[in-house]
This record gives C-alpha cells, structure tokens and sequence, in this order.
C-alpha cells in the first residue's frame, strides 16, 4: 500500500477545503460521476506482467489496484478512445459524405475504406472502436477538423480539458511516434468519461456490428478485436491496441451487482486472462455502499438578528467501492462557514461533507437547504 497522508498535511488539506468550498453557491444539475475518487491517496500496488496497469471503479474514478499508473508509455491503438468520442459528440452522425482519399492511405489496420467510398461518422466511430480502422480515424480527422494534424491538435486540447495531465497525442489512429504518450491512470480516467455517451458505450460493447459505406453504400459486418468480450461475460468493452514499441495494449470495462470497473494494461503479453483475473479479485473484494448520513445545520441571522438553525442535507446519494470493514473505517468532517443570512433558498449548497477513510480525505459532498425558508 501507499504511504498515507501526514497529519500535519491532512490538516492543511482540510484548512484549503473549508476555506475552498465553504462559500454558497448554486448547486447546478449534478450525477453519480462528479463524486471523484480519483485523488485517494491509498491503492493497492501489485506486481503483474505489464509495464503499467490499472483497475478503477467507473461511476466515482477510485483506484483499486495499480502500478506504474502515471508512467508516460506507448498507448497504440486505445488512441482510438478519445478519437470516437469526439466524433460520437458530433451533430449529423448519419449524413454521409465521400472520405478523403489521401487520409485513408494509412498502414496497419483497417475498416476497409476505398476512394470514393461514402460513410457517416456514426460508420467511423464504429470502424475505430471494433476494427481499430486506422482510415477510420484519419478520415474522421480531415472530415471534422480539415486535417489529421488539426484532428490531433484538437485530440490535445480535449485532453487538456479532461484533466488527462500524461497524455500527449501525435497520431489521430495510436501509430507509433515521438512523444505519443498515455498513462494507465489517463486511459481509465478518459474511460470513465467515455463510457458516459450511450453511442460509445453501446459501440465498445459490441462483439460485431453491421454498417453502411461503399460507392454506393452497401451493408458490411464489422468485427471487434476485443476477444475478452466473448471472453469475459462481464466484459462491456472497450478498445485494443497493438504497436511494435507499445506491445499488447488493453483498455476493457466490465459489470457486476451494480459496480462497473475499468481495467487498462499496457505492455502486457497476456492481457485477456490478467484482465479476468484482476476483474474477478476486485469484484469479490469491493461492492458498492453508500456513504454514511451526514446530519448538519448552520445558524441563521434574520433581519432583526434572531438566530435559528437551518438544516441541511446532502446534495445527492452517494455510493462508493469499499472493501469490507472500510465502512466501519469511514467518518466525515463539515466544512462551512459559522453562519449564514435569512433567507435561504432551496437547492443552495451551505456547506460540504468531507469524508474521511482512515482521517484521509476521500471525497465531499454539497449540503443544501431542502426548502426555501
């Protein structure tokens, strides 16, 4: 196991906390995956045969297992990931349109595109998720964005935005070059986000799919590399990959009593069965539990300086992989100001319950006033 956060540091973590999210403020529509798990400090680090892996709970980003997952390696085809949901984002996925001929010149695998051809971007999306079409992304690149390098360029930014702080992309399709580089715990974070759009979700999970390209359109049966989906009866996805300098690489998700994991290895030679066995230990070991009740209040001065207490409850229910006997270990803290001013609004956030596993931070959740008063 990691080494766990000093006191002293746990203190000052809950100082920039309060002094961070204490303020009200409107609480906007929210879901299960804004509860971030992410930064918990504590995972278990095993020893497998990859270069680097990772398997991490879906719906909250916590990490189970580990090692080397923020290491800067070759990532080949799983480039793909990011690539078909920026095309599945789209307007217009079913307007056809005639691919680039020169974009479609790539080696390695392929959707089989010909010049001429005409295809929508729902067809793409499908040809980069299942056939790991290397045309299929390059076409997509110049469709949406003009170019490959622009598709790329546009690949970058988007990791920017997710947070993917050890990924740098420098082909559209997962060839090999300088300075194309992922991370284990990059891959399953950008999963995570991935796997919310119903079309990815539903693609990636498909062991064939029928689709429509040609000059003119015609129907053609797509097969997915992703052989842990027949493999694995849990398994819903996601996306291979295969490059000389990256070796085997693995991206998959997999589903059980209501918890989805996701499992990246890179460089590793026996994927399929380290993805089923890293599945069935974490499945056995962890289930989703919701978090304990957090009762608060904070005082409230009416206009004539009266005080009265104005209670407060959490924002959403929460559940969160735990091993058994972490729930006993679980406790929280409240973070708000000492008071607030009359009146309070319903759907206002007054305060934040931090929550504690072994006194580290795990994650927070908003408190609000129920009714307006």
């Amino acid at each position: 196991m990691q080494n766990g956060l000093s006191v002293k540091r746990l203190s000052v973590i809950l100082c920039v906390f309060a002094l961070c999210f204490s303020l009200s403020f409107p609480v906007r529509a929210v879901s299960l995956s804004e509860v971030s798990l992410e930064e918990w400090p504590v995972y278990e680090n095993r020893e497998v045969t990859a270069d680097a892996f990772i398997v991490m709970e879906a719906s909250t980003g916590r990490v189970l297992m580990g090692k080397n997952i923020h290491e800067h390696l070759a990532m080949a085809s799983t480039t793909k990931i990011i690539g078909a949901m920026m095309v599945l984002e789209q307007p217009n996925l079913d307007e056809y349109f005639t691919v680039d001929a020169q974009a479609i010149q790539v080696e390695g695998s392929s959707m089989g595109l010909q010049e001429g051809d005409q295809v929508s971007l729902y067809a793409l999306a499908c040809g980069m998720l299942l056939p790991s079409g290397n045309d299929a992304a390059n076409a997509a690149g110049v469709r949406l964005y003009g170019s490959i390098e622009g598709f790329v360029e546009a690949m970058n930014q988007r990791a920017q935005e997710l947070g993917l702080s050890d990924t740098h992309y420098v082909t559209a399709c997962g060839l090999d070059a300088p300075d194309h580089y992922s991370s284990a715990f990059d891959l399953a974070k950008l999963t995570r986000n991935a796997l919310q759009n119903e079309d990815f979700a539903y693609i990636c999970a498909q062991s064939k799919m029928q689709v429509r390209f040609g000059n003119p359109p015609y129907d053609r049966w797509l097969s997915n590399y992703n052989r842990l989906l027949e493999l694995y009866p849990d398994c819903i996805g996601v996306k291979t990959g295969f490059t000389d300098d990256a070796g085997r690489c693995l991206v998959s998700a997999a589903e059980r009593d209501g918890m989805t994991l996701i499992c990246v290895t890179l460089d590793a030679s026996d994927d399929w069965n380290l993805h089923a066995s890293l599945y069935d230990e974490c499945f056995v070991s962890y289930s989703m539990q919701p978090l304990p009740s957090t009762p608060a209040s904070i005082t409230m001065i009416d206009p004539e300086g009266g005080e009265s207490e104005l209670m407060l409850q959490p924002a959403w229910k929460v559940s969160v992989p735990l091993k058994a006997g972490e729930s006993a270990r679980l406790d929280y803290t409240i973070l708000s100001e000492p008071f607030t001013y009359a009146p309070a609004s319903a759907g206002q956030v007054y305060a934040q319950a931090m929550y504690l596993l072994d006194n580290r931070p795990l994650c927070q959740i908003p408190l609000i006033c129920a009714d307006s008063t």
